[in-house]
């Protein structure tokens, strides 16, 4: 059995300085986000546009309100189909709501080392001047959808000997801690048992590492043995759609967070690089929403990204109370949303058991 290998302490990996590179002075080994360049102005504010003469939802019928409850009752396993069938309907109350979206496209860039098995690149170091940051170019994905891409700054590559083997290409087997054998599982390495020598390792007490073959080392997995890395300055551009809603405040009691998962009537959109506020809404808190938050996207997202593009949606999302008797018990659920979904608080459960 050959003698573990004896390696020298890992040390950590060696990189350039940024400070070497012109447009990167004062980032440090750690990377971090870059400023985007100046930042353009909004375009001129458009003028109000024509005002839909109807701002409302037809109302919900009877008829849609009690085939959605039935729907309801039958998607819960532990939910009587009683209340659903024979409740009697006494009244219905329209609460329709609107809901501003606004969204902010942006693209963040941010550079840091980066390294990987050297497979013949040649180095490009100082052949040329690596371009900056913000010069590289980049194809954006489609506008409003999030990704990130990463990208080898050109004129930044040198090689260097890899960090974790000092360039030998193999570490120790972490198994067999380098010894290429391990303890007899059987004899648990005495070399014995009960009825005499253990035949399982020939009574030596050891078993040959399968990890590594008994080798005691296994190939490198930061150069995959290749004993040198190709180092270089990784610029990751991320692209994220910031997403914010404001839904005016409504009387129902319809908890505002259901009226996340469904879709409303669409009343208004538009999309531009900077957006201004809406003008001559019709209901005042959507415009004052507007205000506010295109002017925090703007300050928020435009010191730390590239801001590609904005978007502003205003949605009438339909809501409508239903009251019913059931058992001589007055109850009561909300439709709400183009899908038609249902909030109650139902009056005829049995307990499930699940087998």
């Amino acid at each position: 059995m050959s003698n573990p290998a004896v390696y020298p302490p890992l040390t950590a990996p060696v990189a350039n300085s940024f400070g070497s590179v012109p447009g990167y002075e004062g980032i440090g080994a750690g990377g971090g986000y870059l400023p985007p360049p100046m930042p353009m102005e909004p375009v001129a504010p458009p003028q109000p546009g024509p005002v839909p003469d109807d701002w409302n939802i037809p109302s919900l019928t009877e008829d849609v309100a009690r085939v959605a409850f039935k729907n309801f009752a039958s998607s819960h396993c532990c939910y009587s189909s009683d209340p659903a069938n024979d409740g009697v309907i006494t009244s219905m109350e329209p609460y329709n709501t609107y809901r501003y979206r606004l969204e902010t496209f942006t693209e963040s860039r941010s550079t840091e080392w980066a390294h990987k098995p050297h497979e013949g690149e040649a180095p490009d170091f100082y052949t040329q001047t690596a371009p900056r940051p913000w010069e590289i170019q980049v194809m954006p994905p489609q506008l409003f959808t999030d990704n990130t891409e990463k990208i080898r700054v050109p004129y930044t590559s040198s090689i260097k000997d890899c960090h974790s083997c000092h360039a030998t290409g193999t570490m120790p087997c972490e198994e067999c801690h380098g010894n290429g054998y391990k303890e007899c599982w059987v004899c648990n390495g005495s070399g014995t048992r009960d009825t005499g020598d253990c035949t399982h390792c020939n009574a030596t007490g050891k078993d040959r590492c399968t990890v590594c073959d008994g080798q005691g080392t296994k190939k490198c997995e930061t150069c995959e043995g290749k004993r040198q890395l190709l180092t270089y300055i990784e610029l990751k551009v991320e692209w994220t759609n910031n997403v914010e809603d404001h839904v005016v405040e409504q009387n129902s009691g319809l908890n505002a967070e259901e009226l996340r998962s469904v879709t409303g009537k669409e009343l208004f959109k538009n999309s531009q690089y900077l957006l201004y506020p809406l003008l001559g809404f019709p209901n005042p808190a959507i415009s004052e929403a507007s205000e506010r938050l295109i002017r925090e996207h703007q300050s928020k997202y435009g010191q730390t990204s590239r801001i590609l593009q904005q978007r502003q949606t205003v949605e009438l999302i339909p809501i409508t109370k239903v009251n019913y008797k059931w058992k001589s018990g007055a109850h009561w659920y909300y439709v709400y949303g183009k899908e038609h979904q249902v909030s109650a608080d139902y009056p005829a459960t049995c307990c499930c058991v699940i087998l």
